[in-house]
């Protein structure tokens, strides 16, 4: 599995249930990445998306603890295991992750690949991912030099599990 997300130089990642920034290179990254792939979010994350409902063109796998919970189109589970059950019926290398804090913490052991925009800027947070710079289970295997969008410097950086 594969994991893909944008942190701030402190690894912050959102605020009140949403992102920090927007930057439009990001975005479509995430796009180009994810289009016709499964993605597995939280369900915090999926109501973040501002009633769009699942993301278009993916599966979408929801992981909630709510028995009761329904998104129409998507595949809910309410488990770990239940999740990688379902992840295991695609090819792992098009398997995302795709957020919340949780679900990023609970799942990153199962990923092998992290693509992260990395934004050289401390936003006021409260949500945050593990910091792969300071794990020894992760190398940079990739980085796209500076970015900027307008005065926001960033770059994507791709680790990999040693």
């Amino acid at each position: 599995m594969r994991l893909i997300a944008a942190v701030d130089k402190n690894w912050a990642i959102g605020k009140n249930g949403r992102l920090l920034v927007s930057i439009p290179e990001d975005m479509r990254l995430f796009q180009a990445e994810t289009a016709g792939k499964t993605v597995i979010m939280g369900r915090k994350t999926m109501e973040s998306l501002k009633g769009r409902g699942p993301l278009a063109g993916r599966t979408n796998i929801v992981l909630t603890r709510n028995q009761n919970y329904h998104a129409s189109g998507a595949v809910i589970c309410h488990s770990i295991e239940e999740a990688c059950m379902e992840a295991s019926k695609y090819s792992s290398d098009n398997v995302y992750v795709i957020g919340g804090g949780m679900v990023y913490r609970q799942m990153l052991k199962f990923c092998d690949v992290a693509d992260i925009t990395k934004i050289d800027y401390a936003y006021d947070a409260d949500v945050y991912f593990p910091n792969l710079d300071e794990s020894a289970e992760w190398i940079q295997a990739a980085a796209s030099g500076e970015k900027t969008y307008f005065d926001m410097v960033y770059e994507f950086v791709r680790y990999v599990r040693k």
